[in-house]
């Protein structure tokens, strides 16, 4: 046995062909197979040190069943049918949806990569360069890297393991290179496969449309395949890289297994169960439209995927993925800085706005707490509808006579930051850059061509048109000393085609990882020149909700629908793969403007408190009694503002969006001061008078004081729970504490000596 110990990360090889990486809580267990290739042994809980007398009970799971046995003079009869596998390969005795396709002049490679070696790393610094999950310092992560080799086909590939200090996750990515004498094509190639035992699982994954995304999706599992996936470019509204196996729906109890992607553009995500009740989730780019041409000793490294593990429910998976993102995804800078309290104009002004109005809105905005100042769509060439002008980022002199640069200095002056809006990978028809370059533009050269909302893509695949693109965008930031910057994307790809890779000679299979690598250069362009810029990631809102964003934006805009009562399905979707510090709120006008709801003020602010705030409405004409109430409430998430953005998040009831009731909460990391908030978004005739929530976070060893007066134990709490307010049910006028629909308390419970 060999050992390698660094801080509470073990690296164990036992026997010489079975490897451990394992840390406090979690084991990964793989193992060289008869054939060579690489098995998957163990992946949960963790086991402690393993002995070989361990390793042999393990390997008892990969028995033979009937099916195609393949021979060779090595390993005689062997089955790959019901084996599991690391990174399985179609076609040679196991049929099932396989890692890798690669070809050779059209002619399919069955492919067999036996190892070869293995090196151990713990160096993985973040890099702008390629959005992945990164460690500071030697202590916080170790890297397997098993180098496997295919000798007849002479193909090497390297598969990448990560394990975190204190975190229930392992990374996976995956490298191949070409070590022939001749080009050959990628047409598949996934990040990451995991092999469970058995089936008995529910899937969630988390899908939708524009104004209503991430919603919860279940999916009892049979035998045969069920995919989520995007092709438009980007993540996309209708789903999310994000998949769980759940063993159950308890919050707070059973195993979860889940996947994501560090990318942002075409990805599939799916699970597989076989004819003896074996599951296979595979995530990693989506090979429709995909191919890659490797030449003579060129590689090609998949994005990475996260897989989660927790055993305590769904809760802990939220747990899990909230806590590796924050520290292994997302630039620390933001973890301690506050996030500000930000109005944005847009719901305020739309397109019909000029400097007085602004500066109005802005003063206004100062005098009742409000720290960032966002002009967002409109501040542009002759930008007074969504047809007009992308790609001339020069500010409109009819709005802003004197210039971006005086306007943002009278916001500084005012003790705001500066905010602006962008979308920078469109173009519009009426600008030069379309008139002077039209072969920048996603198209192909035939003669019906789409073009949505007026305007189109550019061609990000081109490193010229992203170095053109910054060399614009850049002056504006320096003029207008920009502290925060809105990244929209509002249009999918469509007849996804580069001139650019034409006139090279790339194939146009290349064209969509490409594009996101283009998108992925402007980033890096960006936060090397200007790092403490805050960027909010956005495409049509939600649209880009994924972990590719959240490595270079620390918050996304979760959805164009602001309105609060949609916002709650929203955010219990998205908070079982992201933390609630990426969860970017704007509070806006009743009746809304995406579905016409009226709901009080209290309740928008309540949702919205929990992760980063912000206002989006006229703050102009609101009487003083709610220019009072919104003051009063920045006031009071100021105090708290660490607490509501980085505090452990969970759910309390349900996470079904049909739920009619929403409770959750967030508490600090000593149990000490918690806020639980209570939504029902319709009331209920004779509902009883009584109803209770749990609180199984609580410390039952302490006592808690409600809303500043009365006093609880933490016994009491977690096994009876926290008394929801008193509804109206028709008959108690005198003692009801909320009325009517869409009600909404936000509870402060805090321990007392």
């Amino acid at each position: 046995m060999i050992t390698n110990s660094m801080t509470n990360k073990i690296f164990e090889i036992i026997n010489g062909h079975t490897f451990h990486l394992h840390n406090q809580r979690i084991s990964y267990v793989l193992t060289i197979m008869e054939n060579g290739q690489l098995g998957h042994l163990y992946y949960g809980k963790s086991l402690g040190a393993l002995s070989v007398a361990d390793i042999a009970y393990l390997k008892t799971q990969n028995s033979k069943s009937a099916g195609t046995v393949k021979y060779s003079p090595d390993t005689g009869n062997f089955t790959l049918a019901d084996r599991a596998q690391e990174y399985p390969v179609y076609g040679s005795s196991d049929f099932r949806r396989g890692a890798i396709d690669v070809s050779c002049n059209q002619e399919p490679w069955y492919l067999d990569f036996k190892f070869a070696d293995y090196s151990i790393t713990s160096d993985k610094p973040r890099n702008l360069e390629t959005p992945e999950s990164y460690a500071i310092g030697n202590e916080e992560a170790t890297q397997l890297n098993m180098r496997l080799v295919d000798d007849q086909h002479q193909l090497e590939l390297t598969e990448h393991f990560t394990i975190f200090d204190n975190q229930s996750v392992v990374v996976r990515s995956t490298t191949v290179k070409n070590c022939t004498n001749k080009p050959v094509n990628i047409e598949n190639m996934m990040s990451a496969v995991l092999e469970l035992p058995d089936d008995k699982f529910q899937m969630i994954n988390l899908s939708g449309a524009w104004l209503k995304e991430r919603h919860v999706k279940f999916h009892n599992l049979e035998q045969g395949t069920v995919a989520v996936e995007s092709l438009k470019g980007a993540s996309g509204h209708q789903h999310n890289p994000f998949i769980a196996l759940v063993r159950s729906q308890d919050l707070n109890q059973g195993e979860v297994y889940a996947s994501n992607l560090v990318y942002s553009g075409n990805f599939i995500s799916q699970v597989e169960v076989n004819e003896w009740h074996k599951t296979r989730l595979m995530s990693g780019l989506n090979p429709t439209y995909f191919g890659w041409k490797l030449d003579v000793n060129e590689s090609f490294k998949t994005p990475e995927a996260v897989m989660y593990y927790s055993d305590h429910g769904i809760n802990g998976l939220m747990d899990v993925a909230a806590g590796f993102t924050k520290k292994h995804v997302i630039d620390r800078r933001w973890r301690q800085r506050d996030r500000p309290i930000v109005f944005n104009n847009w719901e305020a002004t739309y397109y019909d706005f000029d400097e007085q109005k602004l500066l109005k809105l802005a003063r206004q905005a100062k005098r009742i707490g409000m720290e960032c100042f966002v002009v967002d769509d409109g501040w542009f060439g002759q930008r007074n509808t969504d047809r007009s002008s992308l790609g001339d980022w020069r500010v409109d002199p009819r709005k802003f006579p004197n210039g971006i640069a005086a306007f943002s200095k009278k916001i500084h002056a005012m003790g705001l930051q500066m905010g602006l809006w962008f979308e920078p990978e469109m173009v519009s028809p009426d600008t030069s850059l379309y008139q002077e370059h039209p072969d920048w533009v996603v198209r192909h050269p035939y003669k019906c061509v789409s073009i949505g909302r007026g305007q189109y893509v550019l061609d990000f695949a081109n490193p010229e048109v992203v170095e053109s693109v910054y060399q614009q965008i850049k002056p504006v930031i320096l003029a207008a000393e920009l502290d925060y910057m809105k990244w929209d994307m509002n249009r999918n790809i469509t007849e996804a085609y580069s001139p650019y890779l034409t006139r090279h000679n790339i194939p146009q299979t290349e064209f969509f990882h490409r594009y996101a690598q283009g998108v992925n250069r402007l980033y890096q362009l960006i936060l090397t020149d200007f790092p403490d810029m805050l960027i909010e990631g956005c495409a049509g809102g939600g649209g880009r909700f994924d972990l590719g964003t959240l490595f270079y934006c620390p918050q996304i805009w979760p959805s164009d629908d602001s309105d609060a009562v949609e916002r709650l399905s929203i955010l219990t979707g998205t908070a079982l793969a992201y933390p609630l510090s990426s969860f970017s709120n704007h509070v806006s006008a009743a009746p809304n403007d995406q579905v016409g709801r009226q709901t009080s003020l209290d309740f928008r602010q309540m949702v919205a408190d929990f992760g980063p705030l912000g206002y989006e409405l006229d703050i102009s004409k609101l009487p003083l009694d709610e220019l009072e109430q919104i003051k009063e409430n920045i006031a009071f998430y100021r105090r708290h503002r660490q607490l509501f953005v980085n505090g452990r998040f969970r759910q309390l009831q349900s996470i079904d969006p049909q739920s009619n009731e929403v409770t959750w909460s967030v508490e600090n990391t000593d149990k000490t001061e918690f806020f639980v908030g209570f939504y029902r978004k319709l009331a209920t005739p004779n509902s009883g008078v009584l109803n209770y929530v749990k609180l199984p976070m609580v410390d039952p060893n302490l006592t808690y004081q409600i809303d500043g007066q009365e006093k609880v134990s933490g016994a009491v709490l977690q096994h009876l729970g926290l008394r929801q307010p008193y509804q109206f049910n028709g008959a108690n006028r005198d003692t009801a504490e909320l009325y009517g629909d869409f009600q909404a308390h936000l509870f402060h419970i805090v321990s007392v000596e």
